[in-house]
């Protein structure tokens, strides 16, 4: 009786798993609301097939992506790239309709908003501005409607490359594992800023008592993820073609390694872009654009250090962001230059990519968001 129910559990697991979805969101730099902008596939979890289900029209530039914890909203910096322009959209995507419907849009507060984050609770969503480098927090109504932003902070200084940093550049905003601090990567003044986030209160922001972290001069601090142990955080860096490794604890960060993405023979002209772990914690992975277009792959270390695995092409040009599926199976690149899409199969012991399934042509791709539904 007890081989029975064992067996009896077993077999609805793998019919529940069966029966899952998961579904891949692609933004781009469309530059005509009249074209399709925002595309969702499903992506094909034996095989890596990914398939077309919906896109949405009608909006321009939607360059970033951000879902909400459920899984119900999709959030959308738009009008990006736009001058005078700069906005943030929301849409309600219905996985058994396999719909994506627009709901609201608000103003960034900002020329050119690059980075959405959604708080932990669904409440919160907050905008990176990259050109005029600011922040901006919205509370998000419970039917996925954005409202007006409470806050929106200023930043002005810059760093020494008068070319790229001649003023702060908010690249990218990520909340601390317990989600009560707000770390922004601020490229133009080659500084990580911190903020407390408090949930509870109507303008959630508040001064942290480092509110910074200086980076390498001229390093471009560009996207920062934590390790899923909570205890180490990692950030790429554009301009200096590195992931620099944090320790992390109460909102404090402390430098421990500064690691090249590029083998020794590339000395400038540096275009790292993005970075993310796999779910397991063990490897990291980070994209160079470039003259190299690969992805750079890490094993993690003990203390959280890194150390280089190899390189992998990610047959295109400039992969502005990438992801990994739920699972950790899967690795899936933006390819913007090239205008497509690339599906890798990832192996969990060596961390190493292989290319699956075929080239998807998505124009001006540029971000990629998965989930599991």
């Amino acid at each position: 009786m007890k081989k029975l129910f064992t067996l009896f559990i077993t077999i609805v697991s793998c019919l529940q798993l069966y029966a899952q979805h998961t579904y891949v969101f692609f933004g781009s730099f469309n530059w005509e609301k009249e074209t399709e902008g925002i595309y969702v596939y499903e992506l094909n979890t034996q095989n890596g097939k990914l398939s077309k289900i919906t896109s949405v029209s009608g909006i321009s530039n939607p360059s970033f992506l951000a879902l909400s914890p459920d899984g119900k909203y999709l959030f959308a910096c738009t009008e990006s790239k736009t001058k005078n322009g700069g906005s943030v959209s929301s849409f309600e995507f219905n996985p058994e309709k396999k719909t994506l419907q627009f709901i609201s849009k608000q103003i960034s507060g900002g020329e050119n908003p690059v980075y959405l984050t959604v708080h932990p609770s669904g409440k919160w969503l907050v905008n990176g501005n990259y050109t005029e480098g600011s922040v901006s927090v919205y509370p998000i109504s419970e039917n996925g409607t954005l409202e007006s932003f409470v806050q929106n902070i200023q930043f002005s200084e810059g760093s020494v490359n008068l070319d790229r940093q001649d003023r702060a550049h908010i690249h990218s905003t990520a909340f601390s594992p317990d989600s009560d601090y707000l770390f922004l990567p601020d490229l133009g003044a080659d500084k990580i800023r911190a903020y407390r986030f408090n949930n509870e209160k109507d303008t959630p922001l508040q001064e942290a008592e480092i509110p910074f972290i200086k980076t390498t001069l001229g390093a471009g601090p560009r996207h920062f993820t934590f390790h899923p142990n909570g205890k180490f955080a990692y950030c790429i860096e554009e301009m200096g073609g590195a992931v620099s490794v944090y320790a992390y604890e109460n909102g404090k960060l402390k430098s421990l390694q500064r690691i090249f993405t590029h083998p020794e023979t590339y000395k400038e002209d540096f275009e790292s872009s993005d970075v993310h772990l796999s779910p397991d914690g063990k490897f990291l992975y980070a994209s160079n654009r470039g003259k190299e277009n690969n992805i750079v792959i890490f094993s993690i270390q003990d203390d959280g250090s890194l150390k280089t695995i190899g390189y992998q092409s990610v047959k295109g040009k400039h992969p502005r962001t990438f992801n990994l599926d739920p699972s950790g199976q899967f690795l899936i690149t933006a390819n913007t230059a090239t205008n497509n899409v690339t599906v890798f199969k990832r192996n969990p012991e060596t961390g190493l990519l292989k290319k699956v399934g075929r080239k998807i042509k998505i124009r001006n791709v540029s971000n990629v968001q998965i989930r599991r539904y």
